[in-house]
Order: structure tokens, then C-alpha cells, then sequence
């Protein structure tokens, strides 16, 4: 059951500069919440109550990889889509086959620069209705 309010951005990447500062980018862009998250496994448990209209992982986290993360948190948002990003080779094509991935939209190679990501967001948004950007 999903909690009242509006969708938010959800953001999971082991490393903690790197969210913070794609968390910033985002929440100053963006008329939504961004919720982030070092580890997998607390984003897993607060995902329904944060209403992801996107969630976007890193591929390559300790203890849990974006595709164990993706087949978890889709158990628990099934109509979420996700977006990996990652600094490593991952071809979304070999994993096909994976009902657990198919709301996998979109592959971004790290680095990258987080206009791509905010246009990546509001192409693949769950909903007819993607944030709006904020004009700074």
C-alpha cells in the first residue's frame, strides 16, 4: 500500500560523495523529493513509503548488486522504473531474459553529466505527469 503524498526520486549508490552530490543536483532542480540511499538494503525497506516514481542504482554495491537491489525493490514497486548507472561494462541486453528486470529503462556509464540524468528522469517517469525542472 502506497503512502499519500508525491512521487519522489530514490537514489542508491554506494558512494556516499557521489549521492549526496547527485542528491543535491536533483533536489534543487526538481519540484520532488529525493530520497538517497548508501546501502541497498535501507532503501528496500523504506520503498513503498517514499512512492518512487524513478529509482536509480548503481550496478556495483557491496553485498548487494543494482540487479539483486532492482528484482528486491521490484517486488515491493512493481511499476517503478529503474535506471542503472554505473562506472563498469553492464549491457542490459544480456540480462533480457530476466523478468525481474524488465522496468530496467535505461543503461548511463559513469561519469556522466546530471542534466543527462534529469532528462533520463523525466523520459522514463512512472506517471503521465514528470517533474517539472526548476529554472535557477
Amino acid at each position: 500500500m502506497e503512502t499519500v503524498g508525491a512521487q519522489s526520486i530514490v537514489i542508491v549508490d554506494d558512494e556516499k560523495s557521489f549521492t549526496d552530490m547527485i542528491g543535491n543536483l536533483l533536489q534543487e532542480h526538481f519540484a520532488v523529493p529525493v530520497h538517497t540511499f548508501t546501502r541497498p538494503e535501507d532503501a528496500l525497506v523504506k520503498i513503498v513509503s517514499l512512492r518512487p516514481g524513478i529509482i536509480i542504482t548503481d550496478y556495483y554495491m557491496p553485498g548487494m548488486n543494482g540487479l539483486e537491489f532492482i528484482r528486491a525493490a521490484n517486488a515491493a514497486s512493481p511499476a517503478t522504473p529503474f535506471v542503472i548507472i554505473t562506472g563498469h561494462s553492464f549491457n542490459l541486453d544480456d540480462h533480457s531474459h530476466d523478468d525481474g528486470l524488465k522496468n530496467v529503462m535505461e543503461v548511463i556509464s559513469k561519469p556522466f553529466r546530471w542534466q543527462q540524468l534529469a532528462e533520463t528522469i523525466r523520459s522514463h517517469w512512472r506517471g503521465e505527469n514528470p517533474p517539472a525542472l526548476r529554472v535557477t
